[in-house]
């Protein structure tokens, strides 16, 4: 296995691997009509070149033998939350294959952009959250992540119901 920062080359591979674990964990949330309208405008390779190219964020890919099974995104927060300033990060995108799960992937995935976010010194770091998602939810409150508020996720015109989750900045480490 191999983590590895993803190019603006890589928008291909990036548009392909968040489409696939996407429509894995939450496809059968919503309507076709809505599903497709989300990932032709979110995930297209064109978007994904448009967020490797941006300074401000990251992307990492991880790799079985050259093929793309999972993927993180990192940068400036974007929630909808009152308490966020704008040194704040967010990680955008944590996903892995359901075939690799619970094998410490999703953790090496979060440590890499948890190295990012935090390169400058502790700062406060926000993630998004589906609320039903209990695993994600567990996952993330095992590196100091806590609700905070919520919104909701357009998916075409689907809206979800997403928790806001906060980490406080804090001592490096």
């Amino acid at each position: 296995m191999l983590i590895r920062r993803a190019t603006p080359d890589d928008a291909g591979t990036m548009s392909a691997i968040a489409t696939a674990t996407f429509i894995e964990t939450f496809g059968h949330l919503y309507p076709p009509e809505d599903l497709e309208y989300f990932l032709r405008t979110c995930y297209a390779p064109e978007a994904q070149r448009e967020e490797l190219q941006d300074p401000r964020k990251a992307m990492w890919l991880l790799e079985n033998d050259g093929v793309a099974i999972g993927h993180a995104a990192a940068g400036p927060c974007g929630l909808p939350h009152p308490e966020v300033q704008a040194d704040d990060g967010e990680l955008k995108r944590l996903y892995v294959l359901r075939e690799f799960h619970n094998a410490g992937l999703g953790a090496q995935l979060m440590d890499a952009a948890m190295d990012w976010l935090l390169r400058e010194g502790p700062r406060t770091l926000w993630v998004g959250v589906w609320s039903q998602n209990f695993g994600a939810q567990r996952f993330y409150a095992r590196y100091g992540f806590a609700k905070a508020g919520e919104y909701h996720f357009p998916v075409g015109n689907t809206l979800d119901d997403e928790f806001i989750l906060r980490r406080p900045a804090g001592p490096a480490g």
